[in-house]
């Protein structure tokens, strides 16, 4: 397991795409810490099943990036995976949403990244992994400020990869489109009563209508890319921003 000895905090990690890099990391011998809200008892099995720690912070504001930070300890291994979303037009948006948003989905990365870099640098080596979207190089519409911080996200990427790569530090984005998850999953239902659509429908006319496969992305193919990262062998794979959406963007 070729990461052993390697200390890996994947924020937003209780469920989802997290939870899938987590477990990825793990089962290639990272130490694990984990970050996101949830049920406490799940949390618990979660931490059981893959000997991790937790630390349940609020990434919407700098204090709790930096009590995460302080608590998860020095890292190897850096996933920034958190966010939220919201969907209204700009002339309706609501401005706490706006700006809980881009907190979240935007500077928590900066926050997080600013105070792991250090450790890194000093010892000749560390990945930073920001999970970014289709929506970090397209926009749709209605979702300003999702399409604002994950566009962010990749702007950051880059500027921070090659800051740190002469010190054996990578940086890189990866940009799912829409990924098999409880909360996709969830939105079937309403938008069939809403549209009077068919199941199908929903799923290949609606949800997969840009992705060009008419599959969903699994979350373990995005933990399977983020292990790649990490390997000697993505040593000058940096400031890359890696679309695993089924030909969303190809336009």
């Amino acid at each position: 397991m070729f990461l052993n000895g390697k200390r890996a905090l994947v924020t937003g990690s209780t469920s989802g795409i997290g939870l899938a890099i987590a477990r990825a990391l793990r089962a290639e011998g990272a130490e694990v810490v984990l970050n996101g809200f949830g049920d406490a008892d799940e949390i618990a099995k979660l931490r059981e099943e893959l000997g991790a720690a937790h630390v349940n912070a609020d990434l919407t504001t700098r204090e709790g990036c930096e009590a995460l930070m302080a608590e998860a300890g020095p890292v190897d291994i850096l996933v920034n995976n958190a966010g939220m979303q919201h969907v209204s037009p700009v002339e309706e948006f609501p401005v706490d949403k706006w700006d809980l948003i881009v907190a979240l989905n935007l500077t928590a990365a900066f926050h997080t990244t600013r105070l792991a870099v250090p450790h890194m640098k000093a010892q000749g080596w560390g990945r930073i992994i920001n999970t970014a979207s289709a929506h970090s190089k397209v926009a749709s519409p209605f979702k300003s400020a999702y399409n604002a911080a994950k566009h962010g996200l990749d702007g950051l990427t880059k500027t921070v990869a090659l800051e740190v790569a002469p010190y054996g530090v990578t940086a890189n984005c990866i940009s799912p489109g829409y990924v098999w998850t409880s909360l996709v999953e969830n939105q079937i239902p309403d938008t069939m009563e809403a549209r009077g659509l068919t199941r199908d429908q929903v799923i290949n006319d609606v949800l997969l209508v840009k992705q060009a496969t008419k599959k969903f992305v699994q979350p373990a193919e995005i933990g399977a890319i983020a292990v790649f990262l990490c390997r000697d062998e993505a040593q000058n794979v940096t400031g890359a921003n890696w679309s695993v959406d089924g030909g969303w963007t190809t336009e």
